[in-house]
């Protein structure tokens, strides 16, 4: 007994031993996920994977969104680049034009399953560049007790720009605060919150080709409106950005916003009526619209570990554990799979920032996309505090992207 004892002792070692062996062979596909912690949704998808791909293990770095993107790139420009990574898709063009990251073409198949516009978010020269991973687009909220303080229909948010300047204007002479919130601080929101007037007036900043096109009537007649709105907005402009506004409107102080669908469960216990709607429509919109903002997986180049990493990112993002991971994070699904139905009759509040897909935009993909987010914000900054004319700040911001793209 004795001896059977210690053959089977010996027998356990060996076996561990080969365990230990075999796990410390298997390759490493390092994933970095921005953020403050791992995503609860993606333990049970990673077990999945790696059970099916034996050899294989996901080791994932969360690095805070502030440092996050400046991470990869250093990384990747030093040639220690992760297997795949969390990025904005408006840095998937310049990681691309650098050769540090692979196509990931999607099918037809692929791309007609996303709403509409989503893969042009990630795809210049033909090609798609990362895989989309998180969407957020915006809707206008407005607080209906400042509406009936103005002698405005509680009920009647406003469906054009002209008629969301009038409102703006009688919630600040009657009601005595704020009527829209403007976002003009040196911050990349400053150029999404501008866009959003772009998309709803079926503008663009540059086309499939590469050419600029931001100096146009359609938005000229963006810009504008955005400076109307100037006088019936909170006092200077140029010290709030995205969340600092909204701050305001959930105090209960202002009439108007454009935000994310995250502001919906911000407001669940707000003391004031407040309603959801699609944003306002400019005289040349061909239906509703919105900034399609996405951030995408990114492959990195060089790894050894290409093909595996594509197979994870395409699992990790596919229809069901895509929608758990929006579910989960309260974002705009990027697909119309039969839980979205669900979502909205659960929550109404959803319907218009699912609409405004329709004829949204993406975010422009520039080479440098900083010198375009900077150029976008020094026209705004220059036309609401007077220092320019909106056709001056329009053509000159045009002709200073050439450099960027």
């Amino acid at each position: 007994m004795k001896l059977r004892a210690k053959l089977m002792i010996g027998v356990c070692a060996a076996l561990a031993a080969m365990t230990s062996f075999a796990k410390a062979e298997d390759k490493a596909i390092d994933f970095i996920q921005c953020g403050d912690s791992e995503d609860p949704v993606y333990p049970p998808i990673i077990s999945a994977w790696e059970s099916a791909h034996p050899g294989f293990k996901i080791h994932i770095e969360v690095v805070p969104w502030d440092t996050c993107q400046d991470k990869v790139t250093t990384l990747s420009a030093a040639g220690n680049p992760p297997a795949l990574a969390y990025v904005g898709s408006r840095t998937l063009k310049q990681l691309a034009n650098n050769d540090l990251i692979i196509p990931v073409p999607m099918t037809d198949a692929e791309k007609a399953a996303y709403y509409p516009n989503i893969p042009d978010t990630v795809t210049f020269k033909g090609n798609q560049w990362g895989i989309p991973t998180a969407f957020s687009t915006k809707s206008l909220y407005w607080n209906k007790d400042l509406f009936k303080k103005a002698g405005l229909d509680p009920e009647k948010p406003p469906t054009t720009w002209a008629e969301e300047l009038a409102d703006a204007k009688a919630i600040k002479e009657k009601a005595g605060v704020a009527g829209f919130g403007v976002v003009a601080k040196t911050y990349d929101n400053t150029m999404h919150q501008f866009m959003h007037w772009v998309y709803t007036n079926n503008g663009k900043v540059i086309d499939k080709d590469g050419k600029i096109v931001l100096d146009s009537p359609e938005n000229l007649e963006a810009l504008t409106a955005l400076n109307a709105m100037v006088p019936y907005a909170e006092d200077g402009p140029t010290a709030y950005e995205q969340l600092e506004v909204r701050a305001i409107f959930l105090d209960g102080k202002l009439g108007m916003t454009q935000q994310s669908v995250g502001a919906v469960n911000l407001l669940k216990d707000a003391k004031f009526a407040w309603g959801v709607a699609p944003l306002p429509l400019g005289p040349h919109a061909k239906g509703p619209g919105t900034l399609l903002i996405t951030d995408s997986l990114a492959i990195f180049k060089g790894t050894g570990v290409e093909a595996q990493a594509t197979d994870f990112a395409k699992f990790l993002t596919n229809p069901d554990n895509q929608f758990k991971y929006e579910v989960s994070n309260g974002l705009t699904p990027l697909r119309p799979v039969p839980g979205v139905k669900d979502l909205v009759e659960k929550d109404p509040h959803w319907k218009p920032f699912i609409d405004g897909i329709a004829y949204g935009g993406p975010e422009p993909l520039f080479q440098d996309y900083k010198g375009f987010q900077n150029t976008m914000i020094d026209m705004v900054q220059s036309v609401v505090t007077g220092k320019a004319k909106p056709a001056d700040a329009l053509k000159k911001a045009a002709a200073d992207l050439e450099q960027y793209k």
